[in-house]
Order: C-alpha cells, then sequence, then structure tokens
C-alpha cells in the first residue's frame, strides 16, 4: 500500500495570510523577486471580489530548504507555488511593503470605488476623489483579519 505524500486542503484568505503574517509560510530562497505590478494586484483582488477561481497555492514542508532570508524551513511550509498571488495579498490587504523586481521596498495600494465596485491602483486624482476608498487595507476585515495577523 503507497503512502500519500500529500493533501490537498482549504484556507479562507484570512488563515492563509495569518499563517504568512505568523512566519508559517515562508518563501524558499530560490523564488524569484515579487515582479507583478499593480495592475496586477487590483486585478487579483477584482478576481476575489467577484468570485472567480484564483489558483492553487502549493506548500511543502521540508526542514532544510533555505529561505529568503537566509534562514533555514525548520518545519515552516514552504510556498513553492502561488508567491506571487500571496505576496500581492500581503501588500494589498495587510498594507505591507514588498520587495520589487529591483530589489526595492514599495507599497502597493489598491483603492476601491464602492457604487461602481471597482478596483484601482490608487493615484492622486483617486486620492482627492471622496468617492473612492484610497486603500482598501484598512478597511478589510479591520477586526477579524487585523487582531489575525498582528
Amino acid at each position: 500500500m503507497k503512502t500519500q505524500k500529500y493533501a490537498v486542503n482549504q484556507y479562507l484568505i484570512e488563515s492563509m495570510l495569518a499563517k504568512v503574517k505568523e512566519g508559517e509560510i515562508a518563501i524558499p530562497e530560490i523564488q524569484r523577486p515579487f515582479v507583478w505590478d499593480g495592475t496586477q494586484v487590483r486585478d487579483l483582488l477584482d478576481s476575489l471580489y467577484q468570485g472567480f477561481p484564483v489558483g492553487y497555492l502549493i506548500a511543502w514542508r521540508n526542514p532544510d530548504v533555505k529561505l529568503k532570508d537566509g534562514s533555514t524551513a525548520s518545519g515552516k511550509m514552504i510556498l513553492i507555488d502561488g508567491q506571487q498571488r500571496v505576496t500581492a495579498l500581503t501588500a494589498a490587504v495587510l498594507g505591507e511593503q514588498v520587495v520589487n523586481k529591483d530589489y526595492k521596498k514599495t507599497r502597493i495600494t489598491i483603492a476601491f470605488h464602492p457604487v461602481n465596485e471597482r478596483f484601482e491602483v490608487c493615484n492622486t486624482a483617486i486620492r482627492k476623489d471622496s468617492a473612492w476608498i484610497p486603500d482598501v487595507a484598512p478597511v478589510v476585515a479591520p477586526g477579524l483579519l487585523r487582531s489575525y495577523c498582528r
């Protein structure tokens, strides 16, 4: 009889982001830097808002894998597939800076127009328009998500 080598689990986005924030899910050294631009982050949030599928994340437990920060995984789940999506959500929903393809820390701010139900990358015009929520991070599930992810 074969031993099952993997399992498929479903997690809420809040739970997954909490695991990232708490260091239970880490990015291995071999992964490329964050290369998405703001419009791709916007599109991911819009897809989630519309209820569209956004793909699987693949994580693996291996204590010997070296992580981006130079440490070893030591029992953490390491992200094999889904780094761009997870990093995009960490930036847009948690409001954290990301290291971009030029290895510079940057903040990706996504705005939301509640009347038109539209997401956009925040810019000066959006910040001046009171019809927009200029940054979704402070208003996305402020109770649950913020308490879970501190």
